[in-house]
Formats: C-alpha cells, structure tokens, sequence
C-alpha cells in the first residue's frame, strides 16, 4: 500500500510539473511584439490621386471629387495617415480645382477635406493651385 502511495505522489508531481511547463511556454508565445505597419509617402499618395485624374480624363468625365478619408480607406485601411493625405490632396490642386469641403483649419488638415478636380485639362501648362495664391 505505501508502494500506491509512492507512484500517485510521483504521478500527482509529474503531472504538476508538466502543466507549468505548459504555462510557462504559454506566456512566452504569446508576449510577441506587434508588427508595426510603415505608412504610404507623400509621392505615393500624389501618384495615386494622379492616376485617378488621368482615369477620369481617359473617360472623358470632367471633374472627379476626392474625399481625404474615402482616399486613406482606399490606400491604407486602419492607419491614421491623415495629414499625408491632405498634403498629397493640396499638392496635385491645379489652378481652377475647388473644394467642396474645405476645413476651418489653416493646414487644411482633416478628414472631411474633398477637392474637386477638373479633369479636362490635365495639362502641365496649368498652375497649382498654391502657386495661384
């Protein structure tokens, strides 16, 4: 009967043992560090909104509106790239495009910003918008 004894000590500390090794490798597996997520340049952005305008000019549309969040969904989901956006948005203006929805800011930085592009004259003759001001 102490023999019993003997192997359900032996058996019960095996057993012990075997399920902390388990937690142990547990926690290990599961502190990784997240994936950090690079985000889109300006240029990226700019040939983006470029490629859209010369779609819509192949099509002969005359104007396409961008919206700066719609853009960011569309480019990058899930990442707050916000003031690259409204940036590359500024950049490709040319002289005679208009907002539809121009934020109070000064930056002009935020998601609602939507420009009109007119699609027409896509000729580099044209001014940008900034240079106009």
């Amino acid at each position: 009967m102490a023999e019993k004894k003997a192997t359900k000590k032996v058996a019960k500390a095996e057993t012990v043992a075997k399920k902390t090794a388990t937690k142990s490798t547990t926690k290990k597996t599961t502190t990784t560090k997240k994936a950090t997520v690079e985000k889109k340049s300006l240029q990226h952005y700019i040939d983006v909104i470029n490629w859209k305008k010369w779609e819509a000019h192949n099509m002969n549309w005359l104007y396409i509106e961008i919206n700066a969040n719609d853009l960011l969904t569309e480019v990058e989901a899930g990442v707050n790239n916000v003031k690259t956006v409204c940036a590359a948005m500024l950049d490709t203006m040319l002289e005679g495009d208009g907002f539809i929805v121009e934020p109070k800011t000064k930056t002009k930085v935020s998601a609602s910003l939507t420009v009109r592009y007119y699609c027409d004259n896509l000729s580099e003759s044209r001014r940008k918008y900034q240079q106009g001001e």
